[in-house]
């Protein structure tokens, strides 16, 4: 398990070590009880500060991908891929009725929003 961060996004590190878990858990590369670093090393395997670790975890905790037990650590959770995924998708189409209703009102075509949605998605690949 290999988590990269940059340095040349405007992504704070949290979220990128929080992307890169989900897509690893997505993807099926890591199993429901997979052990997962502890805060401490993967703050020093990264060099980043253990806060920012932390809160990534808890962000995962919060979103249903891990599980963490004091004095065991922290693991994959069992929970079902699709219900995982049904959630972001709620998530997903929450900023989208957002970003679709300010267009509206700021008179940016649907066309102008589609191909903003299509390079903002394609510039993440």
């Amino acid at each position: 398990m290999e988590i990269i961060i940059s340095s040349n996004t405007s992504k704070p590190i949290y979220e990128q070590i929080t992307s890169q878990f989900k897509a690893m858990i997505m993807s099926g590369e890591l199993g429901a009880g997979t052990p997962i670093p502890s805060m401490r090393s993967l703050a020093k395997t990264i060099h980043v500060s253990v806060i920012t670790v932390q809160k990534a975890y808890e962000d995962l905790t919060r979103d249903g991908f891990i599980e963490t037990t004091v004095g065991r650590g922290s693991f994959v959770a069992a929970q079902n891929k699709d219900f995982i995924q049904e959630e972001q998708q709620k998530r997903v189409e929450e900023h989208l009725v957002a970003a679709a209703e300010l267009a509206r009102t700021s008179g940016i075509s649907l066309d102008k929003i589609t191909e903003l949605l299509k390079l903002f998605y394609e510039e993440g690949e």
